[in-house]
């Protein structure tokens, strides 16, 4: 059995979907045939009998659109209005396209400070327990509608990534992918340098590759590079989950990751630490 077979055996999952994943390039609206994939994609996995947490940007981008803003707005204030309004159109049609498939999604809005206080941590945690126990799909964003300082500092959850990661670890996911607009990790930036090659498998996510990440910037839609997404693959890998970086333009690569299929970079967990969740929320 090679490497990526073992995914097939892998029970409790989170999938990160980014902003330019699940809206149109030239109108910033949501991209309603990619969804019905994605949400039959995850319906299938959790008819598999896994367990399921969706991590979904695209509330900022998709009540922009609906209020008719073109351009990303400045404002802080302007921002968390669009997320106000986005988070909810993009709440009711997940429910209704799971609901389709006979799945209940559940809301989870997290901010930074959830993460970091010990009471609220526990909070969530159990939350997600008790969701994944009822058999619902949890779909997670950051509350950006009060939130500050993830968005007026550029989302330090870097458009979900770092989320994602946390949320992972929170749960004890022994998988976490990544689905944007880029196809994985590289040597350099493929967008720049035609030479660069890219890498199936990390096994060990040491401060070289982290730095082969600092010069990748995201899209014009979400916010989170190659950067985040290193920073993400340490906290998952650290709190002993496997990762991989893949191309979220067709989404039927959900079920071809799982079944041990070539695609996106697989970044490979670390043994976990008994203290690791305790020292990666210390260092948020």
């Amino acid at each position: 059995m090679n490497i990526r077979e073992k995914l097939k055996d892998k029970k409790r999952i989170v999938i990160k979907i980014g902003s330019s994943s699940l809206t149109h390039k030239e109108t910033g609206r949501l991209d309603l045939i990619k969804l019905e994939i994605l949400v039959r994609e995850l319906a299938d996995l959790h008819n598999q009998g896994k367990e399921v947490i969706v991590v979904s940007s695209g509330a900022i981008a998709v009540g922009r659109a609906a209020m008719g803003i073109k351009e990303k707005p400045s404002r802080l204030s302007e921002k968390q209005a669009c997320a106000a309004v986005g988070q909810a159109r993009l709440m009711m049609i997940y429910q209704k396209l799971f609901a389709e498939y006979s799945q209940t999604a559940a809301q989870v809005l997290i901010t930074k400070y959830t993460m970091v206080n010990d009471i609220t941590r526990e909070n969530a945690r159990n939350t997600f327990q008790s969701l994944l126990d009822m058999g619902a799909i949890p779909v997670v964003n950051e509350n950006d509608t009060v939130s500050t300082d993830e968005i007026e500092f550029v989302n330090t959850f870097g458009d979900n990534d770092t989320l994602s990661a946390l949320v992972a670890a929170l749960v004890d996911a022994d998988m976490l992918i990544l689905l944007s607009d880029i196809d994985g990790l590289f040597t350099d930036d493929p967008n720049v340098n035609p030479q660069a090659e890219f890498i199936d498998v990390v096994e060990k996510l040491d401060d070289h590759l982290m730095k082969m990440g600092k010069g990748s910037t995201g899209s014009k839609v979400g916010t989170g590079g190659m950067a985040t997404k290193l920073s993400a693959a340490r906290i998952a890998t650290g709190a002993g989950a496997d990762m991989v970086i893949a191309n979220g333009a067709d989404f039927h690569v959900i079920h071809k990751i799982m079944q041990g299929r070539k695609h996106g970079t697989l970044f490979l967990a670390d043994k976990k630490e008994p203290n690791i969740l305790q020292e990666i929320f210390e260092n948020l």
